[in-house]
């Protein structure tokens, strides 16, 4: 009986050896078939990803690592949200968080947070959608996560290109670039997302605009130093930026200098923030498109100290359509810092919102815009016209 058992034993090795080469084999043969058709990118570790590598728009050798980890900052999904009363306890009023409303539900996504995320995959309103924060691109921006019908899980890649955040969803580990939201490798390759209003505000504006409305809590199951900024001064920091191998866009001072930029009818235009800053707003046209860029104080770089609400004050700003019932509208800043139009006196705050005279109750249609870092926004639109006093 015991050499029968130790036959079976021999024979059951010999079962798992042979299927494990079975494995081997297969595993081999696919990663030498991709080699063979040139679609396996040699300089990135890909064994833990099923991603189609055959289905690609981009040239592999503009991705770069720079977390050697997949999911090594790990995404957030259905985080605990909490009301603003308890956030207060933690957030100052300069505090810089990502302003999200939908179907009248507000919700506020500090950087701090994000800062160590990246991602927040969240439900509002009955709408799956993915906020998203580069720290290295300063790029903010909120993306509706359904496609073909389907809601997707977004992770971060590790993976980098021109210094952006790559994501990639969990259903089919499709790569997306961050600050384009466009599908790069895999089974979605070359499709958009939609993208969602958002803006990155002062946690007081949004706690005055929606004081209902929830924030993201600190309680994320992950230990990390919240409210601080691991890349210190990173918006002032001469030299090229990290993991960034393009050409530098020589035409703003610094390529860390922050813009609002946007994409109108195909055209590309970006904002400086300094000037911004100086005039309050700009009555502008991107196109055939009349434009106006509205510009508020008191919200803290997310970039600059090493604690985030101790940092210059960077501000915010949004583009909206400035034409509103076939009238073009143009603006002046009070010195209240509300805006005025020039054509009915009615008197706007920074969110395209009339609040005063004739036109009270109106809003402005708002625009695609985000921050960026100029570096970021102008490799991957190298056409982008900048605005300019």
């Amino acid at each position: 009986m015991r050499k029968a058992l130790i036959q079976r034993g021999l024979i059951t090795v010999a079962a798992v050896a042979t299927i494990l080469a079975f494995v081997w084999v297969f595993s081999f043969a696919r990663n030498l078939a991709q080699d063979q058709e040139g679609c396996n990118p040699r300089h990135l570790r890909t064994v833990n990803w099923s991603t189609d590598f055959c289905n690609s728009i981009v040239d592999f050798e503009e991705i770069l690592v720079g977390n050697p980890t997949k999911d090594g900052i790990p995404s957030l999904t259905d985080p605990d949200m909490e009301p603003v009363s308890q956030a207060a306890s933690w957030l100052s009023d300069r505090s810089p968080v990502i302003a999200v409303e939908i179907n009248g539900e507000a919700r506020a996504y500090p950087q701090a947070i994000l800062m160590w995320h990246e991602i927040a995959n969240v439900e509002i309103a009955g709408i799956p959608v993915a906020v998203t924060f580069c720290p290295l691109c300063n790029s903010s921006i909120t993306f509706d996560r359904r496609v073909d019908g389907e809601a997707l899980d977004f992770g971060v890649s590790g993976f980098l290109r021109n210094s952006d955040l790559i994501m990639y969803d969990r259903q089919s580990e499709t790569w997306w670039q961050q600050l384009t939201g466009e599908g790069l490798v895999g089974s979605y390759a070359g499709v958009l997302l939609d993208i969602v209003p958002s803006q990155v505000i002062s946690f007081a504006s949004f706690a005055e605009r929606h004081p209902e409305g929830l924030v993201l809590s600190r309680d994320t199951g992950f230990s990390r130093q919240y409210g601080t900024n691991p890349y210190s001064n990173y918006d002032s920091r001469p030299g090229r930026p990290f993991l960034f191998r393009g050409e530098i866009d020589a035409r703003l001072g610094s390529p860390v200098d922050h813009v609002l930029a946007a994409t109108v009818d195909g055209i590309a235009k970006a904002y400086p923030f300094a000037i911004l800053r100086e005039q309050g707003v700009i009555n502008d046209s991107i196109g055939e498109r009349p434009v106006a860029a509205f510009f508020q104080s008191g919200v803290a770089s997310a970039l600059g100290d090493s604690v985030i609400d101790n940092a210059a004050d960077l501000g915010s700003a949004g583009l909206y359509l400035s034409t509103l019932d076939g009238v073009t509208l143009s603006f002046i800043q009070q010195a209240d810092g509300s805006f005025t139009d020039e054509q009915t006196g009615s008197t706007w705050n920074a969110y395209g919102e009339a609040i005063a005279g004739s036109l009270q109750g109106r809003e402005l249609e708002w625009v695609d815009a985000f921050p960026h870092f100029w570096f970021a926004w102008a490799a991957f639109h190298p056409e982008t016209e900048v605005y300019s006093i």
